[in-house]
Formats: structure tokens, sequence, C-alpha cells
């Protein structure tokens, strides 16, 4: 049966267009009240972004959940997870900052924020799943003991997942730092011929696995590498690989099962709202924001993640390009990234039980 999915356009000529009210509505729409545990702590999951980068959530549309949990009578408290790689969200302290020079602080969200896998990553507890790739996953501490949670994610484009949106957000967003290394689960080499000596790879590497060789070169003890791909992010030349026939698909099954082990067992106390807009080709990690690919599409809602991204890929598709791409029958995530197979994490979900790929859109 299809899943219900309620959608918010971008178009504006009145106060009650703006998209604070249409978030509002979503919120009614969600019936917060029957998601939320009353008098109990309610996680709002959402990504700060990476200093540098300005195409995060904006805050200001964040207290309208906030405002909408609080009135159903819950705790709310902003969340996210530490990163696997080196940067300004590495530990708790690097990333409370970052949320507080983003604009989540007080006077403008009127809500905590928690880290929820502790100091330096390290606070998770298993959970069980027995499916293909693992029995068990592990899940920040406070994402598997808060009673409710509700899901913001900006849906754009990702460089090993093709796209990230509410799956995504609950994959790598809710893993602690193990958690991270478990999913991305291989690591990375350097193509000579590629590479052009320019050591941003040894600088941004967070365990010291590359180094710059005599022969001016960059090269990968894979016995130190992590696998955080963060050295592929800010290699211009791209010069630095994986073996992209199998090990995308298979990064791609081992991310979905962290997004089922996010939310098994209290799946019907968790909501989810995707923002389709500042669609850029990169994941709000990296320290920059890149043009649009598309116009701003929407905001959609939903109580099925698998429905939800779904729609939101396919409401991309429709939309009209502002990046040069070259699509040749391509989704413009794949045409952009074209080792990727970003529909991978939609099926995989709907095969483990997480929702379903068929979906009623509402326009509210």
């Amino acid at each position: 049966m299809a899943s219900t999915v309620y959608y918010c356009s971008m178009s504006c000529r009145k106060h009650s267009q703006t998209k604070a009210a249409k978030i509002a509505r979503l919120c009614s729409l969600l019936k917060l009240n029957e998601v939320v545990v009353k008098d109990k702590p309610c996680a709002i999951k959402l990504h700060f972004g990476e200093t540098g980068n300005d195409t995060h959530l904006n805050p200001q549309l964040v207290q309208v959940v906030v405002d909408k949990v609080r009135a159903a009578g819950a705790l709310p408290f902003m969340t996210d997870t530490t990163t696997l790689y080196s940067g300004t969200r590495h530990n708790a302290v690097d990333h409370l900052n970052t949320a507080l020079r983003h604009g989540f602080a007080p006077g403008v969200v009127d809500a905590p924020t928690i880290i929820a896998d502790g100091l330096f990553g390290e606070n998770d507890m298993p959970v069980t799943i027995n499916a293909k790739n693992f029995k068990e996953v592990h899940i920040a501490t406070e994402i598997v003991k808060v009673p409710s949670m509700v899901v913001l994610s900006h849906f754009k484009g990702h460089e090993m997942a093709g796209f990230g949106g509410a799956i995504k957000n609950l994959a790598m967003g809710c893993a602690s730092q193990r958690g991270k290394r478990d999913q991305h689960g291989t690591t990375v080499s350097v193509n000579e011929e590629k590479c052009i000596g320019c050591g941003n790879c040894v600088r941004i590497c967070p365990e010291q696995a590359m180094s710059l060789q005599e022969n001016k070169k960059s090269h990968c003890d894979s016995s130190k590498c992590i696998g955080c791909f963060e050295c592929m992010t800010v290699c211009e030349p791209k010069a630095i690989e994986i073996d992209w026939a199998t090990d995308v698909p298979a990064f791609m099954e081992r991310l979905t099962e962290y997004a089922y082990g996010a939310v098994k067992g209290y799946e019907e106390h968790i909501c989810y709202i995707n923002f389709v807009m500042n669609v850029t080709p990169d994941c709000d990690c990296a320290g920059w924001s890149d043009m649009p690919m598309i116009p701003d599409v929407g905001i959609l809602a939903s109580h099925d993640p698998v429905a939800l991204d779904q729609a939101c890929f396919d409401l991309v598709q429709k939309a009209p390009l502002l990046a040069s791409l070259d699509l040749q029958g391509r989704d413009i995530f794949t045409a952009r990234w074209p080792h990727t197979h970003g529909t991978i994490q939609l099926r995989y979900a709907e095969e483990l039980g997480m929702g379903t790929r068929e979906y009623e859109l509402k326009e509210v």
C-alpha cells in the first residue's frame, strides 16, 4: 500500500505561504502529538553543517519544528553525532561550537543541543538487525534511548551515496564513529598518474594514513585508513579511488542497514521532514557550498522515510537543471557522480521493511 507524502511547493505570495507557515502545517499533518511521548525528550535529528558550508538547514526553520514538538507535550533537543573525518565536528566540543556559529543557538532556536555519541564519538549501543551485512549495528546512545524523534534532512547530492535524504541522515547521522567505520568498510588507493602532489589528502586525513612520497605522489597506508573518504572530497584531480564497481553497492547496503537499525523498535514514534532546497552536489559535510543543480523544489514530510526519499528523488528529476550536466538517461545525481548508485538505498530499505517506494503525494 502506498504511503502518504505531504508536499509544500516553494511559491509564496502571502504570510500564510512562508516556509515557516508551511513547516507548521506539515507538523500538524504529521500529528506530532501521536508521534512524541509526552513529558519525555524528543530528538530533533539534523545536520548542523561543516564550517564553510552555508546551505545547511536554516535554524529559523528548525525553530518551527521545536515549537511544534514542545506544543505536542515533549521536550525537544537538537542532535547529531561526531564525524569520522577530521574537521570542525570531529568531537563534541568542536561540533557544538560549529552549531552555535551556524545559528543553532539560544535566541534563534529555543532548544539545547546534545551530541548523541558523546565527546569523542565512542558512546553507542548495539541494535540487533540480523541483516545481510550486519547482525547488529552500533547506534549513538542517545538515539537508542530517546523515545521519539523528528528527522530533518537537507536533500542534496553526495559523492559516495549519490544523494542524501532521510535514509542517509539516519544511517551516518545516527551512528557512532565505530558505526561510521562499519558503513564505509573499505580503504582508498592513489592513482599516481592523476596525483599532483598537492598534499590536501595528507592534511585532511584524521589517522595520518596519507603521506607524500619522495616522488611527490600521495600514498595511503591501508593499515591506518579508516575509510572516511574525506581525502576523496578534497582531491581536486580525483586521484584517490576505491573499487567503484564493487565497493559502492556494498557501501550503500551497509549504509541502509544502519538506517534500519537507527529506527528499529520505535518506528511509530519517528517522523520525517525533507527540505529539497539548495540541492547542491555535495553533502553538508563539505566545507563549502557549490551552486545548486536545480531550483528549490519544496518541503516534504511523511511517516515513511523510504516513500519520502523516493518522492524527493522523483521531484528532483523533474526539475529544470541549473548546472551543466550530461544526463544521457541518468538521474542527475549519477550524472554528477557517475560511479554512484543512490537508488540502492531506496530499493534495499524497502526490502528491509523500512517503508515502501510507492507513495501518494498530497500537496498542501
